[in-house]
């Protein structure tokens, strides 16, 4: 059960980013413009990747929503390399495809929602992404949550009044915890947003044993372990 939304960070509306949606379904295509225009963003939609890796080389968008089931969508992969800018990308995919899919794909940092989607996911894990880009509205350089605050204008965390003095590998993963707060992230996942690859599972064991340290003493934790999957930020008492 997911506490009240006081205890998460809030997901602001769009302020006139632009997103390239990639979707070969008409109706999907239509659901996510006409949604995204919505909530304040500003979209193009193209039917098939290849028409997406000649938009991305043209022009600059600040997020890329694409469908990964597409046919032609490795293109987007191979074009990494003549992108001048990577803009994120969140994928809408098969769960039974994930794992084939995900590696294959590098524009920027990525995430996903498995399909049939909600439009509520969507919207949040866009403004997760966009946020991480600094794409999203400005909220005076801070992410909170409870008394947890992380300020990037400074890149400095506080807990209360409390100086967390982190390392930059520490205020990475954070951050990638805090704009994540109650969604369990893998080690892979954090690997590859603190390193920009994957480490041995060691490595990230011991970086999150030093952040919860830093975080949780002489508070009540907020950085828990989720065994098997991974780690999450949040009250004990509200599940990830």
């Amino acid at each position: 059960m997911h506490g009240a939304s006081s205890d998460r960070p809030a997901l602001a509306r769009g302020a006139g980013q632009r997103l390239l949606v990639v979707a070969g379904h008409p109706e999907v295509a239509e659901l996510l413009s006409t949604t995204m225009e919505l909530a304040g963003y500003r979209t193009v939609t193209v039917a098939a990747a290849a028409d997406g890796v000649a938009r991305l080389t043209r022009e600059r968008f600040d997020l890329v929503i694409v469908d990964a089931t597409l046919p032609d969508v490795t293109e987007l992969g191979a074009a990494r390399p003549a992108l001048a800018r990577r803009p994120p990308v969140l994928l809408l995919t098969d769960y039974e495809s994930l794992g084939q899919i995900v590696p294959e794909l590098g524009l920027g940092e990525r995430d996903y929602v498995t399909k049939p989607f909600r439009v509520a996911d969507v919207l949040a894990r866009v403004q997760v992404l966009l946020r991480g880009t600094g794409a999203g509205p400005a909220r005076g350089g801070a992410l909170s949550y409870r008394d947890l605050v992380l300020d990037d204008t400074l890149c400095e965390a506080r807990r209360g009044a409390r100086a967390l003095g982190l390392t930059p590998a520490e205020y990475r993963l954070l951050r990638h915890l805090l704009v994540n707060a109650h969604r369990v992230l893998s080690k892979e996942q954090i690997g590859r947003y603190v390193w920009g690859d994957h480490r041995g599972d060691n490595a990230i064991e011991q970086l999150v044993s030093r952040l919860r340290r830093k975080v949780d003493r002489d508070a009540p934790g907020l950085i828990h372990t989720r065994r098997g999957f991974g780690y999450w930020l949040g009250r004990a008492d509200v599940e990830a």
